[in-house]
């Protein structure tokens, strides 16, 4: 059955423009047929189109299929966007299927990118969601410099994942299961050895993800990866 995001649909039981688009044009669905609808926030729900308008299908016999509580963990990365943007693209997409709570784009000393635009990333989060059947919508933060960042950052772990020489213990040994995690990926260049240094003084914990090189966002996935195997085990 098809999936469909409605962030509205207890309110406004319809389609927004663009899903209604997708069902009617392509999808060629019409008046009668049932889909999917999810929230994106804990809360899916079987629904009948009653007026299949490609500017906006109105929806009756409105039933919830599933609410979801969530994860007993939390997962955010703060990711330095990669110079190619279908890297991160990639990211985006893969880890909203594992399981994430939160995205941070950042911008550090070394980035090759100094400029992202959320709006082809958030399409990306609604697509993926839909394509795992996740309740809830991954949250997509605005870019900021990673001071910006640091300033406010929380969470029961904090890590931070570095290339440079010094006394790291490997993620997996590290993360706990059931906690609020956040962890800093950094670009192509890596972190300087002052936004480490920085990160350290707000509570970061240096970590190691493995001996071999990885790419910024084969580090973060790895990282998302190995956050939802641990709380696996458990």
């Amino acid at each position: 059955m098809h999936q469909f995001y409605a962030p509205d649909i207890e309110t406004n039981p319809s389609l927004p423009a663009e899903e209604s688009h997708h069902a009617v044009k392509v999808l060629r669905l019409a008046a009668g047929d049932t889909i999917v609808v999810l929230d994106g926030k804990g809360k899916t729900f079987y629904a009948t189109i009653s007026v299949a308008d490609a500017k906006g299908c109105i929806l009756n016999s409105l039933e919830l299929k599933q609410e979801s509580k969530g994860r007993d963990y939390r997962l955010h990365i703060a990711i330095a966007p990669t110079k190619n943007m279908d890297r991160l693209e990639w990211f985006v997409e893969k880890a909203t299927e594992i399981g994430i709570d939160e995205i941070s784009p950042i911008f550090c000393r070394f980035s090759e990118r100094k400029v992202l635009k959320n709006e082809r990333l958030e399409k990306i989060l609604v697509s993926a969601m839909k394509q795992s059947i996740q309740p809830f919508l991954t949250k997509l933060n605005e870019p900021q410099s990673i001071k910006d960042f640091l300033k406010n950052a929380s969470a029961d772990q904090k890590f931070i994942a570095h290339c440079h020489e010094a006394d790291k213990k490997l993620l997996s040994r590290t993360v706990q299961a059931g906690k609020e995690v956040l962890i800093l990926i950094g670009p192509e260049g890596d972190f300087s050895e002052e936004e480490v240094e920085l990160a350290i003084e707000k509570g970061f914990v240096p970590v190691s993800l493995g001996e071999n090189r990885l790419r910024v966002e084969t580090a973060a996935l790895y990282s998302c990866a190995t956050v939802a195997l641990i709380n696996e085990l458990i």
